[in-house]
């Protein structure tokens, strides 16, 4: 698009800007409560809530306290909540069989929400990270992260998860391939309905240490995810990445990170027209909240600043640690 705007005085662009009123009836960009996936993270226990230092306002929570999240979530707008599972080193093992369990945390904690908030829409993680002894998102044989048996591990995992009463199954692996396997089990079986949001585009990023801790995987992690994750300095394959997924059966797409990450967005959007989201991951958070906390920034304004920044790029929606906060804001 062209701006047209005539000369100077008879164009005085400051003359939509002069009130509130004005402002607000010329926005072009706007963010709702449901517009934002909250993710959350479980433990095992009854009433925890455990803080987590390099997150701060973040907490791991116990099944029944990531029930009354969900019911908060709800009773905000928020369109949906994501659940990450914490798993001690302890509990991790080689062949990752705890990850497609059904009485796994995060498929206790799938039913724990639809249960006591039928309508909240519940999105989930499918990698072997979380229960990983290596912590990566695949099989290691050999030193390798293997592609087609962790595909199959994970498609194992897709199903508990489906069963369990997931609404969105969120693959979070970049293995090649495995978004047609999801979707052609999840049809075989009887869940047509379960949609997919893909991490199509999610990049080998230094700003996942936060999450790390806590989920676990920090002390777990050997050697690093460059094999399978995205190179940082790389658009164009981010939109054949995009694209093959779509085209294997993916309803949605993400990028991940966010903040660093916005012209991947808005190309994205413009480029396929998909809906498509960003995830303002665990190290954007941090850094916010810490300068936040220092006093260098007002960190209320920098919050909705940040999420409007994604919407203005293209994004349908946020994952967000915020997601609580913004809410109350923007419900006044």
């Amino acid at each position: 698009m062209k701006p047209t705007v005539a000369s100077f005085p008879r164009a005085r662009l400051r003359r939509t800007r002069r009130t509130p009123a004005l402002r607000g009836l010329v926005r072009e960009t706007l963010l709702s409560p449901d517009d934002l996936i909250w993710p959350v993270f479980v433990r095992e226990g009854d009433g925890v809530e455990e803080p987590i230092p390099s997150m701060p306002g973040v907490m791991r929570r116990s099944v029944d306290r990531i029930a009354e999240a969900a019911r908060e979530a709800h009773a905000l707008g928020i369109g949906a909540i994501c659940i990450f599972p914490y798993t001690p080193l302890e509990a991790r093992t080689e062949d990752c069989a705890e990850a497609w369990s059904p009485d796994n945390i995060a498929n206790r904690a799938i039913r724990a929400v639809k249960a006591a908030v039928p309508d909240m829409a519940v999105m989930t993680d499918v990698a072997l990270d979380p229960y990983n002894i290596n912590g990566h998102d695949g099989f290691v044989v050999d030193g390798e992260i293997v592609n087609d048996r962790t595909v199959e591990a994970l498609v194992r995992m897709t199903l508990a998860q489906a069963e369990a009463g997931a609404d969105i199954i969120g693959p979070s692996d970049m293995m090649d391939g495995r978004i047609a396997a999801m979707r052609d089990a999840l049809e075989a079986k009887g869940h047509s309905h379960v949609s997919i949001l893909s991490y199509a585009a999610k990049f080998a990023s230094a700003y996942y240490g936060p999450f790390r801790d806590a989920v676990g995987a920090s002390g777990a992690l050997t050697g690093d995810k460059k094999t399978y994750q995205m190179d940082v300095a790389n658009s164009d394959e981010a939109m054949r990445l995009i694209e093959r997924d779509l085209m294997e059966g993916a309803d949605m797409v993400m990028v991940k990170p966010g903040t660093p990450y916005l012209d991947i967005c808005r190309r994205a959007r413009d480029t396929f027209g998909a809906p498509t989201f960003a995830y303002q991951v665990s190290g954007e958070y941090a850094m916010i909240q810490a300068a936040a906390q220092n006093g260098w920034i007002d960190g209320e304004k920098v919050m909705m600043e940040s999420l409007i920044g994604f919407k203005r790029a293209g994004c349908n929606g946020v994952l967000t640690y915020f997601a609580p906060e913004a809410a109350r804001l923007l419900n006044g």
